[in-house]
């Protein structure tokens, strides 16, 4: 299936690793130009070059804090000079946490993933509407249906809600907003967790791979590349037809039905 994607031109925000790195390979081998978001210079020109390598494509690292304003506005001039603009925004950067979110961190968690989605798609947004097409995507995550953390909720609950009012204010011109909240992914940052609760339990990681895949109706953990695999549609003009929706790529968890 062609994603008619060939000439876009896509941010990914932490997109130097886990999840995001993967939407952005997968946007980049579909022909689209894509700016790669992190806090590290060094660290996103590297993982640019590598997918510049692999596909052929314009790929760009550009250092910003997505935590701060003027940081944010400098990253979308840099952006806009280099692209002529920008089509499709994937919103991905959060601050990662070693286990546990503790509710201490709570504002700073929201700054980020919530404050910092609304900073970018501000930034973003009004060049799509104008031109009259874009998308913007925005990863959230399973503890928006499932307790357990009080800030792990509170932060991905938000990201659903700002995304479906973001719809409701955009799609009229031609910008579609979804979130995607993705389940147990094979992640570096997902494996380290695993590992360190092993430790704490005195088990293996594979036990805790075992108990997850239980869960899971396909019957093992989701890998990147196939959580990217749905943004990458998401991001297309063929997802026309989904906007203001959550989007679930979890593998199927067992039990619960929302409707």
């Amino acid at each position: 299936m062609d994603l008619q994607l060939k000439q876009r031109r896509a941010v990914v925000t932490g997109g130097t690793r886990g999840i995001g790195f993967a939407v952005a390979r997968a946007l980049a081998t579909e022909g689209a130009s894509v700016a790669l978001v992190s806090r590290s210079a060094p660290h996103a020109e590297e993982q640019a070059a590598v997918l510049r390598q692999e596909t052929g494509v314009e790929v760009i690292g550009v250092a910003a804090d997505t935590g701060d304003d003027a940081a944010v506005m400098a990253m979308a001039r840099t952006v806009t000079e280099r692209f002529g603009g920008v089509d499709i925004l994937v919103n991905n950067a959060a601050i990662t946490n070693p286990g546990h979110i503790s509710e201490d961190n709570l504002e700073a968690e929201i700054n980020v993933k919530v404050r910092g989605y609304l900073r970018c798609v501000r930034a973003f947004a009004p060049g799509m509407a104008e031109r009259g097409w874009g998308r913007i995507i925005n990863i959230s995550g399973l503890a928006a249906r499932l307790a357990g953390s009080v800030t792990g909720s509170v932060r991905n609950a938000a990201v659903v809600a700002m995304s479906k009012n973001l719809a409701d204010e955009l799609g009229p011109r031609g910008v579609n907003v979804v979130s995607v909240q993705p389940g147990a992914t094979r992640t570096e940052t997902f494996i380290a967790n695993l590992d360190r609760q092993a430790e704490a339990k005195g088990c293996s990681r594979a036990d805790l791979e075992r108990q997850w895949a239980n869960s899971i109706t396909i019957g093992r953990l989701v890998e990147p590349h196939e959580v990217a695999s749905v943004v990458a549609f998401l991001a297309s003009p063929l997802s026309v037809a989904i906007n203001g929706d959550t989007i679930v790529p979890s593998g199927g968890y067992k039990g619960p039905i929302h409707y």
